[in-house]
């Protein structure tokens, strides 16, 4: 993600040092406080594990896994350390645990992001685009004043929380909405579709590598981009 934008190296690093800071701070919210968010509803649904392995803080430390940060800084696509959390013997039945440990992540992110829109649906920012592929003479005429920069800084890190939010939903093991999807489906249907989970990390894999290999095909981008435009378009009001 950080090299999307490598042109502006030689031509204007200032610029491009924000859209790096724009994607580290994306990062810092929509996997840490993502994680954090697991770990604090399954602590306050009365799951003791969470607190005892050092999850219940906003500490980016405890979150961060170092292969996924660098999968998502240099590929898009990444992770944090996942939370660990016993559904059984809480204040809810399992099923009920699972599917709200499991949304507070994806949540957490939307939340970011309505945050993080405000300046721009209320006009004190522009909405820029950085995910747009424009070329480096298209921000450096677009992006000079403060609240241009502002207003890049910010959609990029609108569209990363939302893009980390929409992909986590995804019904794909080991992502958080294959539990949402096991947590709202009827017993019968949630016992049967919580077999494919040893299908999943293969089907992931695939998903996110196939463009490498074939750059004409991207699924993901397919499934989450209208999703994402829509979802950011509403948060700015642009």
């Amino acid at each position: 993600m950080i090299l999307i934008h490598a042109d502006l190296i030689d031509s204007n690093m200032g610029l491009f040092l924000v859209l790096v800071a724009s994607t580290l701070f994306a990062l810092l919210i929509g996997i840490a406080f993502h994680e954090f968010c697991h770990a604090f509803m399954a602590d306050s649904l009365g799951d003791t594990l969470p607190a005892r392995q050092g999850r219940v803080t906003l500490n980016p430390l405890a979150h961060l896994d170092p292969a996924g940060t660098f999968m998502m800084l240099f590929i898009g696509v990444g992770w944090g350390k996942p939370v660990q959390f016993n559904p059984f013997g809480l204040r809810v039945n399992p099923k009920t645990a699972t599917l709200l440990v499991s949304l507070a992540g994806p949540a957490s992110n939307f939340a970011a992001a309505a945050l993080l829109a405000l300046p721009i649906k209320l006009g004190y920012a522009p909405y820029i685009n950085p995910l747009a592929g424009w070329p480096a003479s298209f921000f450096e005429a677009r992006v000079q004043t403060q609240e241009e920069y502002l207003g890049l800084f910010l959609t990029g890190a609108v569209y990363l929380n939302c893009i980390l939010g929409v992909f986590n939903l995804l019904p794909i093991h080991p992502l958080d909405g294959f539990k949402v999807a096991v947590g709202v489906l009827p017993e019968a249907v949630s016992d049967e579709f919580a077999k494919l989970a040893r299908y999943g990390p293969g089907i992931l894999m695939a998903l996110i590598f196939v463009p490498l290999v074939l750059p004409s095909v991207n699924p993901l981008a397919d499934v989450l981009g209208p999703s994402v435009r829509w979802l950011v378009h509403l948060l700015t009001g642009a």
